[in-house]
C-alpha cells in the first residue's frame, strides 16, 4: 500500500489591526474582558490560526464579502471578533460584545474600512 507523505498546511499568521497611533483595538477590547472570557477567546483565536479560512460554524461565519466573525460565547457574553483573510494572514480588525440578533452594520463597516487601510499600508502578502 502506497501512502504519500502529506504535510499539513502551516498555521496562518494572526495579526491585529493597528491604528496610526499604534493602538490595537482588538487587544484593547480583549484586555477589558474577564480572565475566563479572555482565555476562551485566545483559545478560539488559536483554533482560527490553525484552521485558517476553513473554520466554520459554530466557531466562525462569513458576514459580508471578505469580512468574517469569530463567535465566542462565555456565559451570557456573546463576543465577536471580526477579521478577514489575505493569503496565509488573518487580520483581526475589531471586537465587541454582541447585544442584538444581528451583527451591527457599523461594526462590519468598521472592519471593511480597516481592511482597506491595512491593504493600503501593507499590500497583499
Amino acid at each position: 500500500m502506497y501512502t504519500e507523505n502529506i504535510q499539513p498546511d502551516p498555521p496562518c499568521r494572526l495579526e491585529f489591526y493597528l491604528t496610526l497611533r499604534g493602538d490595537s483595538p482588538v487587544e484593547d477590547f480583549l484586555g477589558g474582558l474577564p480572565d475566563g472570557a479572555r482565555a476562551k477567546v485566545a483559545a478560539w483565536l488559536g483554533r482560527l490560526r490553525e484552521e485558517g479560512p476553513g473554520l466554520r460554524r459554530p466557531f466562525a461565519d462569513v458576514l459580508e464579502g471578505p469580512i468574517r466573525e469569530l463567535r465566542v460565547s462565555f456565559g451570557r457574553l456573546e463576543i465577536r471578533v471580526l477579521y478577514y483573510c489575505e493569503g496565509r494572514s488573518i487580520v483581526a480588525t475589531n471586537a465587541f460584545l454582541k447585544k442584538t440578533r444581528k451583527v451591527p452594520w457599523g461594526e462590519i463597516a468598521r472592519a471593511k474600512r480597516r481592511r482597506l487601510d491595512w491593504l493600503g499600508n501593507f499590500g497583499e502578502p
